[in-house]
C-alpha cells in the first residue's frame, strides 16, 4: 500500500468512526426521548388525583397549573375532580375546584356529563370551593346554556353570602347564564336587578350590569 493509499484508508476509517458516534449518540438520545415520553404518557394515564395533590411538595399554584394540563390531556381524569369534591378534605376540594375552573374555561365540553354533581357542590362550605364550582358553571353556560339552569336556585343562593367573592363568582355564573339562554330570562332579569338594589359592591354589581347591557344591545 503507497503512503497516499494509507493516508486515504486512514481518512475513510476516521469518517467512518465518526458517523458511528453520530448514530450512537442520536440512537441514545431517541431511545431516552422515547422512555420519557413513555414515563409522562403512562403517569398521566395511571394519575390519581387526591394522591397527586396529597404528595405534591412545590406550590399550590403550581399543582393547579398542573393537574389542569393533566386534566386536558386525558379528559376522563374530570372524573376524578367530581370524586375529589365528594370524598377529599376541604383543602382538597378547594384545589379540584380550582382545576374545575381552569379546565373549563378553555374547555367546558369535557365537564357536560357532571354538572348536576358539581351543581351539588356551589353552595359548599369552603370558600375555594364557593369560588370555583360557580365560576366553572358560568364557563359552561357560555356554551351549553341549556345543560346549567337547575344551577339558578343554588347560585340565588350564595349571591347573599357574605364573601364579596363568592358573591362575584355568583355573580358571574348568573349573568353567563342569562346571556347565553334567552329562555329564562324573563324570569332571571327581574332577579338580577333586585340583587344589583342590594349589592353593596360596586365589582359585584358591575358583573351583573355588564351582563345586562349585553343582553340590552343584542335585543336592540
Amino acid at each position: 500500500m503507497t503512503h497516499t493509499s494509507k493516508i486515504l484508508f486512514i481518512h475513510f476509517l476516521v469518517n467512518r468512526l465518526k458517523f458511528y458516534s453520530c448514530a450512537g449518540s442520536y440512537i441514545i438520545s431517541l431511545g431516552i426521548e422515547l422512555r420519557t415520553s413513555h414515563k409522562i404518557s403512562h403517569h398521566v394515564n395511571d394519575m390519581k388525583i387526591l394522591d397527586e395533590i396529597r404528595g405534591w411538595k412545590r406550590k399550590p399554584k403550581e399543582l393547579v397549573i398542573f393537574l389542569t394540563k393533566s386534566v386536558k390531556e386525558d379528559k376522563t381524569l374530570f372524573a376524578q375532580l367530581v370524586e375529589c369534591l365528594k370524598s377529599g378534605s376541604d383543602v382538597e376540594k378547594g384545589t379540584c375546584a380550582d382545576v374545575m375552573k381552569n379546565v373549563t374555561k378553555d374547555e367546558p365540553e369535557i365537564a357536560t356529563p357532571y354538572i348536576n354533581e358539581m351543581i351539588e357542590y356551589i353552595n359548599y362550605k369552603a370558600p375555594r370551593v364557593k369560588w370555583g364550582v360557580p365560576e366553572s358553571i358560568g364557563n359552561i353556560a357560555q356554551k351549553f346554556p341549556d345543560k346549567v339552569e337547575n344551577a339558578v336556585p343554588k347560585l340565588l343562593i350564595n349571591t347573599k353570602d357574605d364573601s364579596t367573592v363568592v358573591r362575584w363568582c355568583a355573580a358571574y355564573a348568573l349573568s353567563e347564564i342569562v346571556k347565553s339562554n334567552s329562555k329564562i330570562r324573563g324570569t332571571l332579569i327581574p332577579k338580577i336587578e333586585e340583587i344589583v338594589k342590594n349589592e353593596n359592591n360596586n365589582g359585584v354589581q358591575n358583573v351583573y350590569l355588564k351582563a345586562l347591557k349585553a343582553i340590552e344591545r343584542k335585543d336592540n
